[in-house]
């Protein structure tokens, strides 16, 4: 059996690579030194105002193209990705600190938000192992239906200090998951990558997904 495809995981998300593990797939981990507000800003500059789906396919992309071209003598495929909330309209990354993530709580309990996810390959495998030079990527929007929590509920979730390391201060698939009564849409989205959509852009550059699947 051939050496599965090596896939390049720009992002030092712990649920992004656990997500994959679990799923068959053994990347290695390569966080990028992107500035996000630089690449934010300068986008905004070009083209104007942005979504949140727009914002977080364009972080993916930074991500994923700053870690390939560092890695340019590879052979392997970059994925990056990146996560913002959308609530009201306003876009929602990681709180800056702990009060802000009270603060967010105190705005997200018993209502819902849309939870944008953007991914991004870049194929950097050489011509002779079937690379193409594609660059393609996507971004997946899934509904969050929020607890009702009451002040002492956001305030001991928020001192656990979980909220600090996610984008949109919760998880679904850790010590915030009490706190979320439903999702409408892909799960694996509002953990941090959508595997069916990375399924897919994996096949549009003619890789299976058998084709990363570490041996067991």
């Amino acid at each position: 059996m051939s050496a599965p495809i090596h896939l390049v995981l720009a992002s030092a998300s712990p649920a992004r690579r656990r997500l994959l593990l679990q799923a068959g797939i053994e990347p290695t981990v390569y966080v990028s030194e992107v500035d996000e507000e630089a690449v934010e800003a300068q986008a905004r500059e070009t083209y104007g105002e942005l979504g949140p789906a727009d914002v977080a396919l364009l972080l993916a992309r930074a991500k994923a193209e700053a870690v390939a071209a560092e890695l340019r003598d590879g052979d392997h495929v970059v994925l990056g990705c990146d996560s913002v909330l959308e609530l009201d309209g306003s876009i929602h990354g990681k709180p800056a600190d702990p009060a802000e993530a009270v603060q967010r709580w105190q705005a997200m309990r018993g209502r819902s938000g849309v939870l944008h996810t953007g991914h991004w390959l870049v194929d950097d495998r050489a011509a002779g192992s079937g690379g193409t030079g594609g660059t393609i990527g996507a971004a997946v929007d899934t509904a969050v239906h929020f607890a009702d929590l009451d002040d002492r509920e956001i305030e001991d979730y928020v001192a656990t200090g979980e909220p600090l390391r996610v984008a949109g201060a919760f998880t679904i698939d850790g010590l915030g998951a009490p706190y979320v009564t439903g999702i409408e849409g892909d799960h694996t989205n509002v953990v941090g990558l959508s595997l069916p959509t990375l399924r897919e852009l994996l096949l549009d550059i003619g890789i299976h997904w058998s084709e990363v699947m570490t041996p067991r």
